[in-house]
């Protein structure tokens, strides 16, 4: 009887891992364009101050400019997780602006700096300010090095226009890949919740289940007591009645027959009694609270205190919850086993194994007691030891669920039994 495992992988929750490494990975693209950006413009800052101060331009302005320039720019990137809003971000751009305006007033070199400039002003602003904000810098850079130098060349027109388109498209695909990336977080978001929420509610319907199956299971024995054993007792009730009357009619003949007759109806309504306070409050008791895998635990836990055998339980991870009515034919069939086990087995160790079969759940117990002959029981002998009415009981509850029951021992060899039933029947069953 051994142990299959069963590995499944669901598609709901392999789509959120997918959902989720898709912004991981965006999430790191835009980090690294960030961390980018932030060292061309320190590299540039550095460059413009060092060619000025080549150049012989005054130290102070020159550093001055450049500490203000870096000040305001690490000030707005440490702010920038702190304070949101369009607005703040272009008063911010435009204070950095204003500072550049007046280091390239210090120094043409300082120009650099306009490549930062695009490429936040793509970012920060709309579109709509985004392209004049960018064209007033590439004005700043054309004119700068005519009033400094006095004169100015193509290279230092087309390579900043140049330079100035490509930044600002860059930016502007940077905002749609950050939208992307807010939009695909959302989906993330929304699809984790959906799962929590879609796993509620398939406990829920389990718990339903359960509670629908135990009151099935409780109607249907109850309903069984009523039209036998109750009906009996009511009829055994009606008889003793009916002759105790004809034998008191008989002018005290029969001494001993009415106080018979009285004691039979005394027993008969006591039993009735019983019987339907039966009815009232019948259900598997082991499954009132706790699911199969409990049972088992805590039968197996009883066994071992009372007999001293030492009994194992392994329940598959993945094990889905149970119809009632295989739960409850689960569970008789490891009574009715174990039972034997302490009768007529001599066992020192038991073996319980309830596994998930795909569309099936199997229910296996392995003893290493003295065995019987399984071939005889099976042919209908039924006269071993541990065989018997017990087995052939077991078989029929679980045929009646579409289930089966394989038996193998051997005298000696100990005993393994394996009773399954398939889920999609115990549905219907329950249904």
């Amino acid at each position: 009887m051994a142990r299959t495992p069963l590995t499944q992988s669901s598609p709901g929750s392999a789509g959120a891992q997918d959902a989720q490494r898709t912004p991981r990975a965006l999430s790191t693209t835009i980090r690294s364009m960030q961390i980018g950006l932030h060292l061309i413009t320190a590299a540039l800052i550095v460059v413009a101050a060092t060619r000025a101060a080549v150049d012989a331009v005054p130290l102070a302005p020159v550093l001055t400019g450049a500490l203000a320039f870096a000040g305001w720019y690490a000030g707005g990137i440490l702010l920038a997780g702190r304070v949101q809003g369009r607005h703040v971000g272009g008063w911010w751009l435009a204070g950095l602006a204003l500072i550049w305006v007046g280091a390239v007033a210090a120094s043409a070199e300082f120009i650099w700096l306009a490549f930062p400039l695009w490429l936040l002003a793509g970012y920060v602003l709309r579109l709509r300010w985004a392209i004049p904000f960018s064209v007033a810098i590439f004005a700043v850079v054309t004119v700068a090095p005519i009033l400094q130098f006095g004169s100015t060349n193509y290279a230092t027109i087309i390579g900043p226009l140049l330079g100035g388109t490509f930044a600002l498209s860059i930016s502007r695909g940077y905002v749609e890949l950050v939208n992307d990336l807010r939009e695909r977080q959302r989906l993330v978001a929304s699809l984790v919740q959906a799962q929590q929420e879609m796993a509620a509610l398939q406990e829920e319907l389990a718990q339903t289940q359960r509670l629908a199956g135990a009151k099935a299971e409780r109607t249907r024995i109850s309903r069984d007591i009523h039209d036998t054993i109750a009906q009996g007792f009511s009829s055994i009730s009606l008889l003793a009645t009916g002759a105790l009357e004809s034998a008191q009619n008989e002018n005290g003949q029969g001494e001993r027959m009415p106080r018979t007759l009285a004691q039979i109806d005394a027993i008969a309504r006591d039993n009735l009694v019983d019987v339907r306070r039966i009815v009232a409050a019948l259900a598997p008791s082991e499954l009132e609270e706790v699911a199969l895998a409990g049972a088992l635990r805590r039968m197996l836990d009883r066994l071992t205190e009372e007999s001293g055998i030492v009994t194992e339980l392994r329940v598959d991870d993945g094990l889905p919850a149970l119809p009632t009515t295989v739960e409850v034919a689960l569970l008789r069939t490891a009574q009715s086993a174990l039972a034997n086990v302490r009768q007529h087995a001599e066992a020192s160790r038991v073996v319980v194994n309830l596994a998930d079969a795909g569309d099936s759940v199997r229910l296996d117990i392995v003893d290493d007691g003295r065995g019987f002959d399984a071939r005889a029981w099976d042919a209908g002998a039924g006269t071993s030891a541990g065989g018997g009415y017990g087995l052939h009981s077991m078989r029929a509850r679980l045929r009646e669920l579409g289930g089966g029951l394989d038996v193998e021992s051997a005298p000696g060899e100990g005993a393994a039994l394996s009773a399954h039933v398939p889920l999609a029947r115990g549905l219907k069953a329950e249904g």
